[in-house]
């Protein structure tokens, strides 16, 4: 996972965020840290960071993917490891 496939598709992923207190990630290969203000994970996606307080991961389901969190969260960000458009194109 993570990487291109034929015809420069990416692996799915889907982020469901329920009311800023539940959160749900699918395409999650591992989580790297986590404590009660952030989760890093890397997923299919790239680095993603989610930033709160109270956060807590309550169910991580290695074989599929699946990452539950849970607390206030405040902010989403992603630190992309796929190349960039550019140097797809350009090498």
């Amino acid at each position: 996972m993570g990487e291109y496939s034929e015809g420069s598709r990416r692996a799915a992923q889907n982020v469901i965020l329920e009311n800023r207190q539940r959160m749900s990630v699918s395409g999650v290969e591992e989580v790297l840290a986590f404590d009660e203000s952030v989760v890093v994970m890397r997923t299919a996606l790239g680095e993603l960071r989610v930033h709160g307080a109270e956060l807590k991961v309550e169910k991580l389901t290695v074989d599929d993917g699946e990452l539950l969190i849970c607390g206030n969260i405040a902010a989403l960000s992603y630190q992309d490891s796929a190349p960039s458009l550019r140097q797809r194109l350009f090498g």
